[in-house]
């Protein structure tokens, strides 16, 4: 059901994340939870254990010691299957120390100490190697005090440490720590055992390469007498030839592929050949890898090929079921040296045991250890532009010549631009041109004409105008994307024959906060321009000579002075908002200026943040301001103030205070003038008419009433 390892999950163009590996496959191991960290060349395989954090301990001594027991939510069968198969396991192993002693060096009975596979005890630390009880400081003659080969063993009273990493396979994991000289006035320790990683399968890349027909690998027998589970990859460009075969008296078990689109998996246990067969509308013999997986047991007989339906044969109710087998086998070829196989056969698996099919290999004449040319099956899972690079095992992928990053060249490479950013890559002159060249200028750069543009970038913003991409040439030659201000897309080549060229796509508003692609491919005098991966315009220049390239710009130009006006006006405002993964032709300037900016030929002015357009998609506005940039990258901001932060600044924060306590003053103001005006007239209506005085007392009261509730409407106000 599950993979076998993080290796063979990522060539399966899996990211990093949360998996269960089988390590013996069908055999009686069940299946681990890991971490695939698929992130670089290396794919790390990660197990966490109940206590990866930095633990401190006191008071503990030799009759009465500290430990701690680390679970790792698996069996130790599991583990080990796991360290087996890699090619480098680690642990972190650290010790912070005051007035603590480690491993008591250089001649004492140690104070701490580990316990690793088979609950074996352990008398050296981090770094160091087995058999020899010091730290790393020891092998590396570094330690504070050079009379011990531990910087702990010291005892001293001020806080040090020793780390480094445990790396013997065969003693890991770390399955307990010990600590015993904790317990003195002022000692004190803190520990740290870190994750079980490994790298590497040995396995999926174990492969072994058959020259002749003649040539075969041989095996102990086959012990599959009630169930057989056969796994492998292949590839070959031979029409016919046997994978493995293992023989008895007159039981059999053999699996070949029979023609370019048959594979057959053949077994007799006595009640005569029992064959199923496969076949693929495509052929196999095409010198790719292909997976094979044929089971059997009591009930039923299947072949598995690639991705297509399995076979399934129903085993008899009644007759022989034991399959007996004597002879050695044989890999690659047959008993009688006939039918054998040319090609390769990797990552062999016969019950859930690995064949080493290169150690064998490496004594067998005709058949070679290692398969070359894995390229031509996992090249397409180097997207964007990455090349596939042939590795002894495997391959990797190259991303230096695309916009995108990441194990599969498959991960974005974005910033946010402010208003007046900018990101000017410049092409070298394609000639040197010195003041006294007779040559003219037309000559020089008359190699220099650019045959295509291939340019791609993805943007959002909801600023309008906004000048997103501008290329120029040394003969004021350029071509610019726009936004214009109603939110089109205009694509502009200015042109020294042609004049001024204007593409306009008005299929919407594209400032609308939204992540949106564009391509823009000129073969000749073909240009094509795709919007969001929909066609959106096509023409054909009567005659273009675009050449002699002088710089990309992103963002906002500089220099200016060759611009039209609706190229100058959205300059204006350069862009705010984000970019994403450009590329022009092999060149990707935003990846240069964001991992290569003191090697890369390019000049970036004003703020430029890293960020993720995709997930400033998905995110709402605000969220976006506060978390990704100092400044609003969508809000219309006026470019003779300072840009709003996505904190309010102090400043900010008194002025709306100030602001609230004037409109506060005023309403008292106002209701204090009210209040006097009515009392005034209270005054005269007294003394024309005394009688009334109580009903101006009540309307006074009730005047008094009034104010105090405007103020506390006031209040109100101030508070929302």
């Amino acid at each position: 059901i599950y993979e076998q390892s993080c290796e063979a999950y990522r060539h399966q163009g899996r990211t990093s994340g949360f998996f269960y590996i089988d390590s013996d496959g069908s055999g009686p191991l069940g299946p681990l939870r890991v971490f695939c960290n698929i992130t670089e060349d290396k794919i790390w395989t990660a197990v966490q254990h109940n206590n990866t954090g930095l633990t401190r301990v006191q008071g503990a001594d030799p009759e009465k010691p500290y430990t701690m027991t680390f679970n790792y939510n698996s069996s130790a069968e599991q583990l080990e299957a796991m360290i087996n198969s890699a090619e480098y396991c680690e642990q972190e192993a650290a010790y912070h120390c005051k007035k603590s002693r480690l491993l008591n060096t250089p001649n004492g009975m140690p104070f701490a100490w580990w316990v690793g596979r088979a609950n074996e005890k352990h008398l050296y630390w981090g770094g160091s190697i087995p058999g020899i009880q010091q730290c790393a400081c020891g092998l590396e003659e570094s330690c504070l005090d050079m009379r011990y080969f531990c910087n702990c063993d010291a005892d001293r009273e001020e806080w040090t440490n020793d780390t480094g990493l445990l790396a013997f396979k065969g003693h890991l994991p770390v399955t307990q720590i010990v600590i015993t000289d904790t317990n003195r006035s002022n000692s004190e320790a803190a520990w740290k055992i870190g994750p079980l990683r490994c790298y590497g399968d040995r396995q999926f890349w174990n492969a072994a390469s058959f020259n002749t027909e003649a040539s075969y690998l041989h095996f102990p027998t086959f012990h599959a007498e009630v169930s057989a589970d056969i796994s492998f990859f292949f590839k070959t460009t031979a029409i016919s030839g046997v994978f493995l075969e293992n023989l008895g008296i007159k039981d059999f078990i053999r699996v070949e592929i029979s023609s370019p689109k048959e594979i057959t998996f053949s077994i007799d246990v006595g009640n005569g050949p029992t064959e199923a067969t496969v076949q693929s509308p495509t052929p196999l013999n095409d010198n790719q890898w292909h997976y094979i997986r044929a089971e059997r047991n009591l009930k039923q007989t299947s072949l598995q090929v690639d991705s297509l339906p399995k076979k399934v044969l129903e085993a008899p109710t009644e007759g022989h079921f034991r399959l007996q087998l004597n002879s050695q086998l044989f890999v690659g070829g047959t008993a009688s040296r006939q039918k054998g196989f040319l090609g390769c056969i990797r990552s062999l698996n016969l019950n859930g045991q690995k064949l080493d099919l290169e150690e064998r290999a490496k004594m067998t004449a005709g058949v070679k250890p290692g398969c070359p040319g894995h390229c031509s099956s996992y090249g397409n899972l180097c997207h964007n532009g990455g090349k596939c690079v042939e590795k002894y095992n495997g391959y990797s992928c190259d991303c230096t010549n695309s916009a995108y990053e990441g194990p599969f060249c498959k991960e974005e490479v974005s910033a946010l631009f402010e208003a007046g950013t900018s990101i000017t890559y410049i092409f070298q002159e394609p000639y040197p041109v010195t003041k006294n060249a007779s040559t003219s200028s037309s000559a020089i750069y008359a190699d220099a004409v650019m045959s295509k543009e291939n340019i791609a970038f993805s943007f959002l913003t909801a600023h309008t105008p906004s000048l997103l991409l501008y290329l120029n040439t040394y003969f004021h030659e350029y071509l610019a994307v726009i936004l214009s201000k109603n939110g089109s897309l205009q694509v502009r080549y200015k042109l020294s024959k042609d004049g001024l060229l204007i593409f306009t796509i008005d299929s919407g508003n594209f400032a609308n906060r939204e992540l949106h692609h564009v391509k823009i491919n000129r073969e000749g005098k073909e240009l094509v321009i795709q919007v969001d991966q929909v066609l959106k315009l096509k023409h054909n220049f009567s005659e273009i000579d675009f050449k002699a390239i002088k710089s990309l710009t992103l963002g906002k130009v500089t220099d200016s002075f060759s611009l039209d006006p609706e190229v100058s006006k959205a300059n204006a405002y350069g862009f705010t908002g984000c970019l994403s993964s450009v590329q022009y032709n092999h060149i990707a300037p935003l990846k240069a200026a964001l991992r290569h900016p003191s090697i890369a030929p390019v000049t970036v002015k004003g703020s430029l943040t890293e960020s993720s357009c995709a997930s400033i998609m998905e995110a709402d506005v605000n969220t976006v301001t506060t978390i990704y940039s100092s400044s609003d990258p969508f809000g219309k901001t006026d470019e003779r103030e300072p840009l709003t932060n996505a904190v309010r600044s102090d400043s900010a924060v008194i002025g709306g205070v100030i602001a609230v306590v004037i409109f506060i003053i005023f309403c008292i103001i106002a209701i204090m003038s009210r209040f006097l005006y009515q009392h005034k007239q209270a005054h005269r209506s007294s003394q024309t008419k005394e009688k009334e005085y109580p009903e101006n007392l009540e309307s006074s009261f009730k005047a008094d009433i009034d104010l105090q509730n405007t103020v506390s409407e006031c209040k109100r106000e101030y508070f929302i």
